[in-house]
C-alpha cells in the first residue's frame, strides 16, 4: 500500500551531523494509520531501532541515542526526516525508514513493520 524511500549523503565525516529523509508514496504521513520509524544495521550486526514520530508529531528514542537523535517530519512533502549528531564511525550502517501499525519502542522484529524501504549506505569515515 504505502511505499517508503530513503535519501541523503552517503559518506559523512566523524563529528558532523548524518541528515536523511524518508518520502512516503501511497499513504499520507498524518493520518493515523500508521507510525514512521528509522532503524539502522551496522556491518555484521543485527537492526537497531532509533525512533519513531506518530501521525501527530510526537517522536520515541532509543535511550542510548537520544541525546543526539531528532526526527521530525514535512507534512506539505509527506516526508519525515532523522538527524544523528556527532557522528562516529561506530555508525556506519545501512539506515531504513519503516511503517509499523502499532507503536511498539525498541522494536527489530520485521514482523511488526508492514513496509521498508530499501536502505542506504551511510558510511562515517575521515
Amino acid at each position: 500500500q504505502v511505499q517508503l524511500q530513503e535519501s541523503g549523503p552517503g559518506l559523512v565525516k566523524p563529528s558532523q551531523t548524518l541528515s536523511l529523509t524518508c518520502t512516503v508514496s501511497g499513504g499520507s504521513i498524518t493520518t493515523g494509520d500508521y507510525y514512521w520509524n528509522w532503524i539502522r544495521q551496522p556491518p555484521g550486526k543485527g537492526l537497531e531501532w532509533m525512533g519513531v514520530i506518530s501521525y501527530s508529531g510526537s517522536t520515541y528514542y532509543t535511550p542510548h541515542l537520544k541525546s543526539r537523535t531528532y526526527i521530525a517530519r514535512d507534512t506539505s512533502k509527506n516526508q519525515f526526516t532523522l538527524q544523528l549528531l556527532s557522528v562516529t564511525p561506530e555508525d556506519t550502517a545501512v539506515y531504513y525508514c519503516g511503517a509499523s501499525k502499532r507503536l511498539i519502542l525498541g522494536a527489530t522484529d520485521e514482523n511488526l513493520y508492514d513496509c521498508w524501504g530499501q536502505g542506504t549506505q551511510v558510511t562515517v569515515s575521515s
